[in-house]
């Protein structure tokens, strides 16, 4: 086994959840998976080993996500009526508020963009997120509360 396939063994499932975190489907989620290997591949000698391999892959995987996304919607020209809701999580179950939230996110600053859509739309827990980032479990938490309220100011 190479080298290489030993790493596709060993992060390809945790790269599949984090690519399923950002688009919540599980078919865009295989696909961006797949070019997030086969660009890590093809790229695998500029990894200078700054930072743990599970770190790097979901950078290029979120790079894909976010590639894809700005291709998706250019052409798309939706406008859905926000719905009123005083939880943002029960806000989420509707596709239009869902893709309200997303162009609020789009326009977000890291890190906020990211972490509330690891903790939103992923399974990664709060201890994930920090340990992603190189920070803490608190931090996350934090990151992902303020993250919330500037979300839910935006939909008022």
């Amino acid at each position: 086994m190479t080298e290489f396939e030993e790493v596709y063994r060993l992060y390809f499932q945790d790269v599949y959840k984090y690519a399923l975190s950002l688009t919540r489907d599980e078919h865009t989620a295989e696909e961006i998976t797949q070019e997030t290997f086969f660009k890590a591949l093809r790229s695998i000698d500029q990894f200078d080993g700054r930072c743990k391999v599970y770190v790097w892959l979901c950078q290029i995987a979120k790079n894909t996500y976010f590639t894809q996304y700005q291709r998706a919607i250019k052409g798309e020209q939706l406008s859905p009526e926000p719905k009123h809701s005083d939880s943002l999580e029960e806000r989420l179950e509707t596709q239009e508020t869902a893709f309200e939230i997303h162009k609020i996110l789009h326009d977000m600053s890291d890190p906020f963009k990211e972490v509330f859509s690891l903790r939103a739309f992923g399974e990664l827990s709060f201890k994930q997120i920090g340990e992603l980032f190189g920070k803490t479990e608190s931090w996350a938490r934090v990151t992902y509360h303020r993250a919330k309220m500037k979300i839910k100011e935006e939909l008022q």
